[in-house]
């Protein structure tokens, strides 16, 4: 319990450094840089999973409000970049793996499963079973979601001139308080029901559904409030720093060091496949980053909010992408073995 509490010390004091020093996203990504370097620093820290959950649950609400009829329909126009995030996958992992296992030396099972972009705790469940490496793993896809949700603000108000200060909603107290227990509702028994069905994703996936079934039905009218979507960046970002708790100068120099090349390899992946959309004038080159950026769904979503970029049209192509991973990935490694 005194580790939890100090981390949210550790995550708060980056908060009031970042806004202090008026950095992009203090809420996101002052926890990642606090945690990160306390972490580096030997210092004991610890995540809650139930909270975190809770805290995707409103990132999902906050998609699904948004979800309109006309949304819906421009949704049938997406199958041109959809069917390129297979290809993104499988140019990924004929990259990544020879990456891992000849310039790093990693093993067959740990070169795969830690070049595949899929969800952290799937990545790590395959990986275990076809006897990877769970600490290298967990390290290279932690540094994956760090560096794409750090790199990603910078890129986008540098290139683009985003405004990363919008108010990710209206103020808690304009908002109906029956909606808001609307909210509550979508959030819990969204999470719970896609649990039950064991849904990939559930704490984002099941309340963005049945939000998205409320809006459509005209029943949910805002989404969550801007400072439930940042209590859920602080949680967000504190849960990536402490990803690297523990870590030792070997893994450093190691496991995060492959993972930060890797991350350069993926960078220019992205930039590849959004510069092909733009091109076929697809869909606009902000959006497009987004949504081919391979980072965490969670991450990916607070950022789409902030931005006010097309919800639908990035959060799709995340869930394809986990959703190609997780299906894939393991009959993929069954047959590039057998090789």
């Amino acid at each position: 319990m005194k580790y939890l509490a100090l981390t949210y010390v550790i995550a708060g004091i980056g908060v009031g450094i970042f806004i202090w020093l008026q950095l992009p996203l203090p809420w996101l990504l002052g926890p990642i840089f606090a945690c990160l370097i306390a972490a580096l620093a030997g210092v004991p820290m610890k995540g809650n999973k139930l909270i975190n959950d809770a805290m995707r649950s409103i990132l999902g609400v906050a998609v699904g409000a948004t979800f309109t009829t006309t949304l819906l329909i421009s949704m049938a126009a997406m199958w041109p970049t959809l069917l390129m995030i297979p290809v993104m996958v499988a140019c990924i992992a004929v990259i990544g793996v020879p990456y891992f296992q000849r310039v790093w030396g990693f093993d067959f099972a740990t070169s795969y499963y830690s070049a595949m972009p899929g969800g952290l705790q799937d990545m790590l469940a395959f990986g275990e079973e076809a006897g990877g490496d769970v600490r290298a793993l967990s390290l290279i896809h932690a540094t994956r979601v760090m560096v794409v949700v750090v790199a990603l603000p910078f890129i986008l108000q540098g290139y683009w001139g985003a405004d990363l200060t919008n108010p990710p909603g209206a103020a808690a107290s304009t908002i109906d308080p029956s909606q808001m227990l609307l909210m509550v509702f979508c959030g819990i028994a969204g999470w719970q029901g896609a649990k039950a069905l064991v849904m990939f994703g559930a704490s984002i996936l099941g309340p963005l559904i049945l939000a998205a079934i409320m809006a459509l039905l005209g029943v949910l009218q805002h989404r969550p409030p801007a400072e439930a979507i940042w209590m859920a960046q602080f949680f967000i970002g504190m849960t990536v720093g402490t990803k690297y708790a523990g870590v030792t100068g070997a893994e450093v120099r190691k496991d995060v060091a492959a993972a930060l090349g890797f991350c350069l390899i993926l960078i220019a992946l992205t930039f590849v496949f959004a510069e092909a959309v733009h091109l076929f004038h697809l869909a606009s080159p902000m959006e497009t980053l987004l949504a081919f950026a391979p980072g965490g769904q969670a991450e990916m979503t607070v950022l789409a909010l902030i931005v006010g970029a097309d919800m639908a049209f990035v959060i799709a192509h995340h869930v394809l992408r986990i959703f190609v991973v997780i299906l894939g990935a393991p009959i993929a490694a069954r047959l590039w073995k057998a090789k």
